[in-house]
């Protein structure tokens, strides 16, 4: 009897190169989550955890990344998809549906026109995020109470933290990013952001490797000259120009010295003892 022999082509370099860097890709990103998780206690045993699922590549990834979590991690907690779907026109409805059916993740299509409320409210080439973002939120926050979810997670990635920072330092005075957590002003919920040690460019890479179903948005991330996108610009141009800027700019905003700042409220300055001629200046300040 003649014996068939199947030989198998090896692997070119290049595909072993290929699934190399795929492969640190994936881990990376799972180090990079899983150290915000526990850096900032942000899941907990038993947690009900509501992904704000986009159709975008973050949300995708985070809720990627968060069922790995649920399958490996110590702690047991649930997950549970939620889309807002804000009728955009040409919005694919069918796309999500089908994407999480398939992964077999429980999950709530919440059907909203806030789209039409942006378009009347805000003037043609206006900036629609604030307004847009409100909207989103009340909702999120009213499915999540509805869902009984202890955590709502959102796919904010370093970029973002970094640029938001950046927008506050120019434009409006203040020093404030994203947090990784955040309780509610009305104290309940918890809004958490697994992915802000996360690249963008790994998030992109990584919805190419897994081939995600992107829906883009038409939007907010569709508006020309918004200055977030100048302070993405300004990020691109200092990692270009001095590798390792980026990363030591989110050290800094992990390593705050509010004595060395100029915020009263962050930092008592009267409790420091009072020089030689203090009390004389202060009493005369009034007059000068």
């Amino acid at each position: 009897m003649e014996t068939t022999v199947i030989r198998m082509h090896p692997r070119s370099n290049r595909e072993r190169k290929d699934a190399y860097e795929s492969n640190k890709l994936v881990k990376r990103l799972r180090r990079l989550a899983g150290e915000a998780v526990a850096d900032y206690g942000l899941i907990a045993d038993g947690d009900k955890v509501m992904v704000c699922l986009s159709g975008g590549k973050d949300s995708y990834a985070l809720l990627d990344v968060l069922m790995h979590f649920r399958a490996h991690a110590p702690v047991r907690f649930e997950l549970v998809a939620v889309n807002l779907d804000q009728k955009q026109p040409g919005f694919p409805a069918h796309v999500l549906p089908e994407y999480l059916t398939a992964l077999g993740v429980p999950f709530r299509i919440e059907t909203q026109d806030t789209y039409s409320t942006v378009k009347r409210l805000i003037p043609e080439g206006k900036t629609m995020c604030s307004l847009c973002s409100r909207l989103r939120r009340g909702v999120l926050y009213r499915v999540a109470g509805e869902l009984g979810a202890t955590k709502i997670a959102l796919g904010h990635h370093r970029d973002d933290m970094l640029e938001t920072f950046l927008l506050n330092l120019f434009y409006s005075g203040q020093l404030k990013a994203m947090p990784p957590k955040l309780r509610s002003d009305d104290g309940k919920h918890v809004v958490i952001r697994p992915l802000i040690y996360c690249e963008e460019a790994d998030l992109t890479a990584y919805a190419e490797l897994r081939q995600f179903p992107i829906i883009p948005c038409n939007l907010c991330g569709s508006q020309d000259k918004l200055k977030r996108n100048e302070m993405k610009q300004l990020l691109r141009e200092w990692e270009k120009r001095y590798p390792g800027r980026v990363e030591t700019m989110l050290n800094s905003l992990r390593h705050l010295r509010a004595s060395h700042l100029l915020d009263p409220q962050a930092f008592d300055f009267d409790r420091l003892p009072p020089s030689r001629g203090e009390g004389e200046w202060a009493s005369q300040a009034s007059e000068m």
